[in-house]
């Protein structure tokens, strides 16, 4: 199969008729073989009976219905999941993503070996209190994350298959796919400007909550990526540096009392600092070693991204 589709959703029922059709034409005038993946996110409204009337139309559409809402994460991630096309496609169901799009972006993933392409909204058409905050986001994930990318919560993306299949999205992880995914290995992360319409039918999900809880992720994401099968390294060196710095402040000051009897030790700013930080980093160290024996103990400790092998059998 060419491609999966993968449409999150809440309470979209008077947008999905129109996406279906318009996806099926691109697929048709291009000859692909496809599926489009509707994940119902809770929906309160009518959005599941028409992906029920969807299906019957047409053999190629899937549905996945979350018993509540469960956020766009989980509603990704299951779709990752069922996914069996070369490329997987995703895309918003409230038709602001064009799926004229796909054509380009698969052959960008094809041909040109990308691992992600990122849709890049550079007109867009939302009131400016999104805009301005989406452009404040995109400039801080750029540079915590080091990825080049103008629109990184942008919902029109082509995966390759292997990606969405070695990475796990949940909570509010959504938004950081490509910076997950180059913690997985995957890093030619590629960009295409992309049209963008205005919201016909419904109202936005956006939320001022993702600008607080964004950085929070991105930490997260970054610190998992980097130190999470090795917990010791990051709360070990800080934990080690505050001792060290620490006992040679309270050694000072003990040598300055006993050797040249300059002064008190307990009247000094700089004892409670030294204590400080010895505590603070016996604390840290602990925490470290603690950290380390969860994750030697964690079931996936050995689950590693392979790109490919030769003369090895699966469980061989």
């Amino acid at each position: 199969m060419d491609i999966s589709v993968v449409i999150p959703l809440l309470n979209e029922d008077e947008s999905l008729p129109e996406l279906h059709d318009w996806i099926v034409r691109v697929m048709e005038a291009n000859g692909y073989s496809y599926e489009i993946i509707f994940i119902d996110d809770g929906s309160t409204d009518n959005s599941w009976s028409v992906i029920e009337d969807l299906t019957k139309r047409n053999s190629n559409v899937k549905a996945i219905r979350f018993r509540r809402n469960h956020g766009k994460s989980a509603a990704l991630n299951e779709g990752f999941l069922a996914s069996k096309g070369k490329v997987v496609i995703t895309m918003d169901a409230d038709l602001q993503d064009s799926p004229d799009e796909i054509p380009e972006l698969f052959k960008m993933v094809i041909e040109q070996n990308y691992d992600i392409v990122s849709g890049w909204k550079k007109k867009r058409f939302d009131p400016i209190t999104k805009t301005i905050p989406t452009k404040l986001y995109n400039g801080m994930t750029r540079w915590m994350s080091g990825i080049k990318l103008n629109d990184m919560n942008c919902g029109l993306k082509a995966y390759k298959n292997e990606v969405v299949k070695s990475i796990e999205v949940y909570g509010e992880m959504h938004r950081y796919i490509p910076v997950i995914a180059k913690s997985a290995g995957f890093e030619k992360i590629g960009e295409k400007v992309v049209q963008h319409q205005a919201r016909k039918y419904g109202v936005t999900k956006f939320g001022l909550s993702r600008f607080i809880n964004g950085p929070l992720d991105l930490a997260s994401i970054m610190f998992v990526g980097k130190f999470g099968k090795r917990p010791m390294h990051f709360f070990g060196t800080i934990g080690f540096s505050f001792m060290f710095i620490g006992i040679i402040t309270l050694m000072y000051l003990s040598l300055r009392k006993l050797i040249w009897n300059v002064g008190g030790i307990a009247d000094r700013p700089a004892f409670f600092f030294g204590m400080l930080l010895t505590i603070v980093g016996v604390q840290l160290f602990i925490a470290g070693f603690l950290a380390e024996l969860i994750a030697r103990n964690a079931s996936e400790r050995n689950n590693y991204s392979v790109a490919e092998t030769i003369g090895i059998k699966d469980g061989v």
